[in-house]
């Protein structure tokens, strides 16, 4: 059966973006394949199987400089997207048949310009509905005709809405969200919030909003209660109060790493002043004697 995009002379591009994906891709692409026109894949140059996986599921594959994050990847990979309406979605993230259906008809119509289409996260092995990543708590603009969002460098607030669109948010009902198999343990999140606070914390400074140390603890203890209070992450059991916590560890390392830049500067600043120092304590020893 033909997508019922192209019956309504719509054409929809599906871009993914994959950095050694092999194990998630597959799932993603099945959910796609069927009833998309165009798949795009950008790799950031993979070292297992994931492009040769694209290929074989018929996607453009794209090339593209590894960065630490993936959204100037994202934003290059829409670029070479062809169809009218795009679905933006991650290797670990797919697309139910319910809600495949749901964005064909939109994207036939002439109604809505952008979808914000509710997460169903699992962390840890199970789903959350709480905790700020439950489905009526998480919605994503991820469907979008082109020219309706425009790609922007801020890490995880990528892509911004152009003046006029119309917005259509998706309610949550079940198989009306995209599943994102997200961490599968806190070393994966401890890893991936090392990498984004570094960005994260260059991104603050750069901006000139590197807060105090009393509003860096304030800022972290807010998110712990927003996440497990406001947002009932003591409903999630104890993947809430971990995901509560880590979150609020996120917050507090991001701005610490700001403040670190923006008083001592990077690594090689430390490194050369410690050099200085070593040779400073050392000068007592007088000269130093080189052995052949």
């Amino acid at each position: 059966m033909p997508a019922i995009g192209w019956m309504m002379g719509t054409r929809i591009s599906a871009v993914i973006n994959t950095l050694n994906e092999e194990r998630n891709l597959p799932f993603a692409l099945r959910s796609v394949q069927g009833w998309v026109d165009d798949i795009v894949v950008v790799d950031m140059h993979s070292e297992d199987a994931t492009r040769d996986i694209a290929t074989r599921f018929g996607a453009r594959v794209f090339l593209h400089d590894r960065l630490g994050y993936a959204d100037p990847a994202r934003a290059f990979a829409l670029e070479q997207a062809v169809g009218d309406w795009i679905l933006l979605i991650d290797a670990d993230e797919l697309v139910p048949a319910p809600l495949s259906e749901r964005l064909q008809l939109v994207a036939g119509a002439d109604e809505y310009d952008i979808v914000e289409i509710p997460y169903l996260n699992y962390l840890l092995g199970a789903p959350m509905w709480h905790t700020g990543w439950g489905p009526t708590q998480d919605r994503h603009e991820r469907f979008f005709r082109r020219g309706a969002v425009a790609a922007r460098p801020n890490i995880h607030a990528f892509l911004e809405r152009q003046p006029g669109s119309r917005i259509l948010k998706l309610g949550y009902e079940e198989g009306l969200a995209i599943v994102h198999f997200n961490y599968v343990g806190i070393s994966h999140f401890v890893e991936k919030l090392n990498r984004y606070t570094d960005i994260e914390a260059r991104q603050i400074v750069a901006e000139g909003r590197t807060p105090g140390s009393m509003k860096a603890m304030a800022r972290a203890a807010r998110e712990v209660w927003r996440r497990y209070i406001r947002q009932r992450g003591f409903r999630d059991g104890w993947r809430g109060l971990y995901l509560s916590m880590l979150m609020g560890v996120y917050r507090f390392v991001a701005t610490a790493k700001a403040r670190e830049l923006e008083c001592v500067g990077p690594a090689d600043a430390i490194l050369e002043t410690y050099g200085r120092e070593a040779e400073r304590w050392l000068a007592g020893y007088g000269p130093v004697e080189q052995r052949d």
